[in-house]
């Protein structure tokens, strides 16, 4: 068999194999699979996004916090911290400052830093936000929609839709904030609002099928692998059982509130930890059932304020 007629029968096998079927990994990509950081599903958490001047050598994290869990004993400390990209602004005095020297302070106790990115919304306080505004503009207002809520207003729902190019766009966007998450050395990123499917035109302001929110989800989840980092699903409890196989972790909020805590049920099952935060739930509410459902579970205020403290751990 001649070299073409050889090269045109592997083209026209490798067609015909399904695009679900998953192919031998390398040895490179093996090896940057295995680089890439996946906490154990016992592992406990600090979610601050917001920060203190009290801190201002981290960018005003408390890299240092230490709680009386729920169950009582001696406080305790988390082993992963999920914190904003940027550091706070009433400390660097501006809003592109990167969180380096919280990553590094937290690297330094031996704990694990998760970068926070909203992806499903657009904040007007963000360094980037023109860009958005722009495209928003150029493409016949596509891209912004309602107020994210009556608590964020500052944020609009974005269209994931890709009539207009929206969802190619915000992956761009995305994959540049991503990279800025490796630059400061974080170990995994947090995607938020990654639900607009769930919540309907008259909430967002846009139409969203589930199959765009996958598509969207898992393009997210390529991002932050692609450069080495894990990646959390946030919320989207719906789309669990679909999306566990692309992402390393789950973080949620309220879900003991709203009574759909069984629907992360699939990531402990998988091997990969749920952190978990409660707002308006007391701790002895939900912390016995979070025990039992393996998940790292933290209370915090009920104003959804995110500073370092109130710092309440279930465990």
């Amino acid at each position: 068999m001649n070299l073409p007629t050889l090269l045109t029968r592997l083209a026209v096998a490798t067609a015909l194999i399904p695009a679900s079927t998953t192919l031998l990994a390398t040895p490179a990509q093996a090896a940057e699979s295995a680089a890439i950081w996946r906490p154990p599903v016992n592992s406990r958490w600090q979610y601050q996004l917001q920060g203190s001047k009290t801190y201002a050598a981290t960018g005003g994290v408390n890299v240092d916090i230490c709680g009386v869990p729920q169950s009582g004993g001696a406080c305790v400390r988390p082993t992963v911290f999920d914190i904003d990209l940027y550091a706070a602004e009433e400390v660097a005095g501006d809003n592109k400052t990167l969180n380096t020297a919280a990553v590094k302070a937290i690297h330094a106790r031996g704990a694990k830093a998760i970068c926070y990115i909203d992806a499903g919304s657009i904040e007007d306080f963000r360094p980037d936000y023109q860009q958005f505004v722009d495209f928003h503009k150029k493409s016949g207002n596509s891209l912004l929609g309602k107020p994210f809520s009556a608590e964020f207003p500052n944020e609009r729902w974005a269209n994931i839709n890709n009539d207009k190019g929206q969802r190619d766009f915000l992956l761009k966007m995305m994959a540049a904030r991503v990279d800025k998450c490796v630059q400061a050395g974080f170990d995994g990123v947090e995607f938020d609002v990654v639900n607009a499917h769930e919540e309907g035109k008259p909430v967002t302001g846009w139409t969203v099928s589930p199959a765009a929110q996958l598509a969207y989800n898992r393009a997210l989840a390529g991002l932050a692998h692609d450069r080495g980092l894990s990646v959390a699903l946030k919320n989207d409890l719906s789309q669990a059982e679909e999306l566990v196989s692309s992402f390393d972790y789950a973080v949620n909020e309220e879900c003991f509130q709203f009574d759909e805590c069984s629907e992360l049920s699939v990531f402990v099952k998988a091997g990969k930890p749920v952190f978990h935060v409660e707002y308006e739930t007391a701790p002895a509410s939900f912390c016995a059932e979070s025990k039992t459902l393996k998940f790292n579970s933290l209370k915090k205020p009920e104003d959804y304020s995110l500073f370092d403290k109130p710092y309440k751990p279930c465990r």
